[in-house]
C-alpha cells in the first residue's frame, strides 16, 4: 500500500504530497496525520526554508473529505478538537513560508489546505468549489481560514450554492497569487521558492507571527505591538547580517538567528 503522503526535501523547500490520485486526494485521518507529519518535519529541518504542499497526479490537488463510510467523517464526540481543525491550526502557526502548488480539482476541504497556505501557484485548468451544501453539509472548518482572504459576499455565495468555479476566479477572489499553464505550473512554484527560500529565516519567521497576532488587533494595537516587535528584530543575527552586507554591498549569509 503506497503511503498517502509523500515528503520529499528538494534544496531548501520542503514538499508534502497527497499521494492518493486515484481517490482525487481526498482527505482522510491518515492524510491528515502525514500532512501533519510534514509540517512538522520540515519544522525540525534546519536546512528548510520553505514548504509546498500538493497533490500527486495532473487531476486533482484535494477533492476535500472522503466521503466513503468511516473516512473522512469520522468524528469522536469526546474531543474538543477534531484531526483536520488541529492540522489546520499548526498550518496557520506555521514559522515557515507554505506554498500551495494547485495542481488540479481544489474542492471543499482542499480549499482549507490552500488556505493555510501563504501563497498559491495554481494551474489553468484547475476548478475549486465549496460543494458541502450538496451533500447536506457546510465548510465550517474551512470557513476558519478563508474568512481573511475572500470578500464576504464572495464567500457566501461559494458556500451557499456550493458551484464549482474557474482558477481565473479563484485568482480574482484573491484566493491565488499565479494562474499559468500547467507546463509552467512546475516552473513558476519553482521561481516562486527560490523568491522566498533567499531570503532572512528570521525576518519571515517574526513577520509571520506578527501577521498572525496583527489580524486580530486594532490600529492602535497593532502600531504599538509592531513597535516592539521592530525592536526585538533589529537586535537578531539576521538583522545585523543583512545591514551589514548592504553597506559592504554583498550577498548575506543568513544564520536564521
Amino acid at each position: 500500500m503506497s503511503n498517502p503522503v509523500l515528503h520529499d526535501k528538494r534544496g531548501a523547500a520542503f514538499w508534502i504530497t497527497l499521494n492518493r490520485p486515484d481517490k482525487r486526494n481526498a482527505i482522510d485521518r491518515s492524510v491528515v496525520d502525514g500532512i501533519a507529519e510534514g509540517y512538522r518535519l520540515a519544522h525540525a529541518d534546519p536546512e528548510a526554508r520553505a514548504i509546498i504542499i500538493t497533490g500527486a497526479g495532473d487531476q486533482a490537488f484535494c477533492a476535500g473529505g472522503d466521503l466513503q463510510p468511516g473516512k473522512g467523517f469520522v468524528f469522536d464526540h469526546a474531543s474538543p478538537t477534531t484531526p483536520y481543525a488541529d492540522m489546520l491550526r499548526q498550518g496557520w502557526n506555521a514559522d515557515l513560508p507554505v506554498i500551495a502548488r494547485v495542481n488540479g480539482a481544489c474542492m471543499a476541504g482542499g480549499m482549507g489546505l490552500l488556505a493555510m497556505a501563504d501563497m498559491a501557484v495554481a494551474s489553468d485548468t484547475a476548478q475549486f468549489g465549496l460543494p458541502e451544501v450538496k451533500v447536506g453539509v457546510f465548510p465550517m472548518q474551512v470557513l476558519a481560514v478563508l474568512q481573511n482572504l475572500v470578500h464576504p459576499r464572495i464567500l457566501r455565495e461559494w458556500c451557499l450554492t456550493g458551484e464549482p468555479f474557474s482558477a481565473d476566479v479563484a485568482l480574482a477572489a484573491g484566493l491565488l497569487n499565479y494562474v499559468v499553464s500547467a507546463d509552467k505550473l512546475d516552473e513558476t512554484t519553482d521561481w516562486l521558492v527560490d523568491r522566498v527560500t533567499g531570503k532572512s529565516p528570521t525576518a519571515i519567521r517574526r513577520g509571520k507571527y506578527a501577521l498572525r497576532a496583527l489580524a486580530s488587533m486594532s490600529f492602535e494595537q497593532g502600531v504599538a505591538f509592531t513597535e516592539g516587535q521592530l525592536a526585538l528584530l533589529a537586535g537578531t543575527e539576521d538583522a545585523k547580517e543583512g545591514l551589514a552586507a548592504f553597506n559592504e554591498k554583498r550577498k548575506p549569509v543568513w544564520t536564521g538567528r
